[in-house]
């Protein structure tokens, strides 16, 4: 489903949760009064799990266009940390040509790590049947990096969650049938655990959302520390 690049989802009727309007000094932060969330990025899937959250703000969507190459020396936490960061930034250097309300900006980014090297998105089909041939049967790491900026102040905020993933040991014809569903080709390491992708996958130890795109359990603290609370 293709997702326009500025999109805006009203609050609407959602379930009102507390977002702090009152700017709070603290020790250890500051809280400005926060009108929106702007999610730095055009997936479907981050979308979907930002309004899970079910916040009073509107959501606006902002589709960031920004160089995804990463340093070979950067771990896999720094890789994940540095090109959320790229993403929210572009969306907030995008930002200040508008008169745009004081704002939260979440910025994520997502890889898949099997024997200390990146697994990216597919190039192509003959290039998805690889990669799940070097995933299936083993245990491989998914890293996401989350990055929130607040447009009152400049204050980021930078932090990442890693989940351990088990495959099921997978012969080649059910490797091709998969990849032929088409569910492959936009996703880091070729699956994606949210669809199909479940079926192939023996078990999980850490987040389920980090697997998907989006650590909700990372992103409500981040956002508290904002002074959003989902809770």
């Amino acid at each position: 489903m293709a997702v326009p690049q500025d999109v805006t989802i009203p609050a609407g009727n959602r379930r009102m949760k507390g977002v702090r309007n009152v700017t709070t000094r603290t020790s250890e932060r500051i809280h400005h009064d926060i009108r929106q969330l702007v999610l730095a990025s055009s997936s479907p899937r981050r979308r979907e799990l930002v309004a899970l959250l079910g916040l009073s703000l509107p959501v606006r969507l902002i589709s960031t266009d920004v160089d995804e190459t990463s340093d070979p020396a950067w771990t896999p936490a720094a890789t994940v940390e540095q090109l959320a960061l790229r993403k929210a930034r572009a969306a907030a250097a995008m930002l200040r040509g508008e008169e745009a309300p004081p704002s939260v900006i979440v910025g994520a980014d997502t890889i898949v790590v099997l024997d200390g090297q990146v697994l990216g998105k597919p190039q192509s089909e003959d290039e998805a049947v690889s990669m799940l041939r070097r995933l299936q049967g083993r245990s491989h790491d998914v890293y996401t990096g989350v990055a929130l900026i607040g447009t009152a102040d400049g204050r980021e905020l930078v932090r990442h969650r890693s989940t351990r993933v088990t495959m099921k040991p997978l012969d080649d014809e059910r490797i091709r049938r998969y990849v032929r569903t088409g569910e492959p080709m936009d996703k880091a390491g070729s699956y994606g655990i949210q669809g199909l992708g479940a079926t192939l996958v023996e078990r999980i130890e850490g987040c389920y959302f980090n697997v998907v795109g989006l650590p909700l359990p990372l992103l409500a603290d981040m956002l508290s520390e904002f002074g959003v609370d989902v809770l």
